[in-house]
């Protein structure tokens, strides 16, 4: 145990990025010992450097084309809450902790957050909170989230309040979601769909996007 990966996705988090490498977080991951940070901070303002965080080594970007190796090789996956990114870990079978934004209005990543932890597939936090929860979670209580049933993130979205009604294409949702129509454009979606966690009736419009 000793990567942890922290992603925001095509969006800007600096108040996670800011949190996570906090002195007092810092110390919470030392004490579980993890030792290395590779952080993938988007449009955001904040890239901490090399030296940023005493006793780990910290890497830091802002894009790649995929991050699919930065999730495998993670053993502890931190995250916004968006759809994108919490299908990827979650596909992938990673320990995933989710942070969500408390500053966004209409607040979808709450609902799905909730829903997902609900069924011990992942844990989440505010940033206020991401420390305490560093210091108490209990990784080994997280249940797999299985792949090749695509019923199942359907299931999760219906019900989350209906976060994506199930009557609009995927373009549409797209558009309405600010927070997840990034990462269908940078094709997130396709390794969403490889998962087999994406339900095929939606999958012919994202295709489009």
């Amino acid at each position: 145990m000793t990567t942890v990966f922290v992603t925001v996705g095509t969006t800007r988090f600096d108040e996670l990025i800011e949190t996570v490498t906090s002195q007092e977080a810092v110390q919470a991951l030392l004490a579980r010992g993890y030792k290395h940070l590779v952080l993938q901070v988007g449009r955001g303002s904040v890239l901490p450097g090399q030296d940023s965080c005493p006793g780990m080594t910290v890497h830091s970007f802002r894009f790649k084309d995929s991050i699919a190796e930065d999730i495998q090789g993670a053993d502890l996956v931190i995250g916004h809450a968006g759809a994108g990114s919490c299908l990827e870990a979650l596909g992938a079978g990673q320990p995933l902790l989710v942070v969500v934004n408390d500053r966004l209005m209409d607040n979808h990543q709450l609902e799905l957050a909730r829903r997902l932890h609900a069924d011990s597939h992942l844990l989440y936090c505010t940033c206020s909170t991401l420390t305490q929860t560093l210091k108490t979670m209990d990784l080994s209580a997280l249940k797999p989230f299985s792949q090749g049933r695509p019923e199942n993130f359907a299931t999760f979205l219906d019900r989350a309040e209906s976060v994506f009604p199930g009557d609009l294409d995927g373009r549409q949702v797209a558009s309405q979601c600010g927070t997840c129509s990034g990462h269908w454009r940078v094709g997130q979606l396709n390794r969403c769909l490889s998962t087999g966690l994406v339900p095929p009736l939606w999958s012919a419009s994202w295709q489009t996007l």
